[in-house]
């Protein structure tokens, strides 16, 4: 294990830890939900409430667990069938979490959520309200998506990408990230016997892509997921810790500074508020384009964008939708702002001055395409 000093929370004052769990560590493809994991993780996460830790679960499992109880031997592909499994097998990963933590008098509550709860501001703010009031009432949540319901096009992706986003919603301190691996390594160990753990690491380094690998049968999500979601938790300050899950009583030892698997910290400080959610929606419903000029005021000024950056749209936005602002030389994202003018009228006044927005579209609402308070970097 790693020493890591600052993990344990400060006097009189409650951590956030947002632990999340995968399909392999909490189904098997024939024998249903480990049910022994479970009752040592309500365990763990009893003690971690004694040392002023709020543990917030990201459970992975129902499609898997539906699939035990349906008796299908492969994950299916069409949405219904998995729509059908989640709903069959929420109902016994619930119950087995409600089971374990009522041997500790401890209270769980279900939470489910899409994308769509999170790219609508008021129901953005009201899931965390309703967080934050379980907390405060000693009540661990459980999280999952609403695979029920979901369907491709407001689909988080992995239960990864949306232990980082629950993570943003309550500004967690740490996102704990249970595997069946022990870590991130720099190759696969289970082809490679030399394969080193990579110990410790920043947050959204690109350079760690290159070590991540393939998901597996049961869950959508990977190696590349975990490290994605690392990056994404790092925008409200959180660090991420990968590590395996398979004795959840390791997770007792990272208050001390005993911390297992891999340590990603977080390389910056925590967003606005207002900006964290822009960064976390999931769903873009446009495209801007801007030259290499827009590219470096943004990046390098943090100003607002003007319709004299833009290039080309793509999409079809209305005023107040979001939309990503891509490099048009090379594709790369640079930022994610909510438009001041539709896909239409940003059209008609592409690479003109704000001073002829009026002269092109009969009016003008705002000088700036995207300002900059409405505007978050990726």
């Amino acid at each position: 294990m790693m020493i890591v000093p600052n993990i344990s929370s400060k006097e009189g004052v409650r951590q956030r830890w947002v632990i999340k769990l995968g399909s392999a560590l909490l189904s098997h493809a024939t024998e249903g939900l480990n049910q022994p994991l479970i009752a040592s993780l309500a365990d763990a996460c009893v003690q971690l409430r004694e040392q002023g830790i709020d543990p917030i679960l990201v459970s992975s499992g129902a499609i898997s667990q539906g699939m035990v109880r349906l008796e299908w031997k492969t994950r299916p592909h069409e949405l219904h069938q998995l729509q059908v499994a989640a709903a069959v097998g929420q109902m016994g990963l619930i119950r087995a979490y409600q089971s374990a933590f009522e041997d500790y008098g401890v209270e769980t509550a279900q939470v489910l959520l899409t994308s769509a709860d999170l790219n609508n501001r008021n129901r953005y703010l009201n899931a965390r309200s309703a967080l934050r009031s379980m907390l405060e009432m000693g009540i661990v949540p459980v999280v999952n998506e609403n695979d029920t319901v979901v369907t491709e096009e407001i689909q988080f992706g992995d239960n990864d990408s949306l232990g980082a986003l629950v993570g943003n919603l309550i500004e967690a301190d740490y996102l704990v990230i249970l595997t069946d691996q022990e870590g991130l390594y720099e190759a696969d160990p289970r082809h490679d016997p030399k394969a080193q753990l990579v110990r410790e690491a920043s947050a959204g380094d690109p350079l760690l892509e290159q070590y991540a690998g393939p998901s597996g049968a049961l869950g959508r999500g990977g190696m590349l997921t975990k490290l994605q979601a690392a990056a994404k938790a790092a925008r409200s300050g959180a660090s991420t810790i990968i590590c395996s899950g398979r004795n959840p009583q390791v997770l007792l030892g990272i208050p001390r500074g005993d911390v297992p698997g891999t340590f990603l910290k977080a390389a910056s400080g925590r967003m606005a508020a207002r900006k964290l959610w822009l960064a976390g929606r999931m769903q873009s419903l446009g495209r801007v384009y801007i030259d290499a000029g827009a590219c470096n005021v943004l990046v390098g000024s943090g100003r607002s964008l003007l319709p004299v950056g833009v290039t080309r749209v793509e999409g079809d936005f209305q005023r107040g939708d979001l939309v990503d602002c891509l490099a048009d030389e090379d594709g790369r994202l640079i930022a994610r702002g909510l438009a001041n003018y539709s896909a239409l009228e940003t059209a008609k006044i592409a690479g003109q001055s704000s001073l002829n927005i009026e002269e092109h579209l009969g009016y003008v609402d705002e000088p700036e395409l995207i300002h900059r308070d409405n505007m978050v970097l990726v």
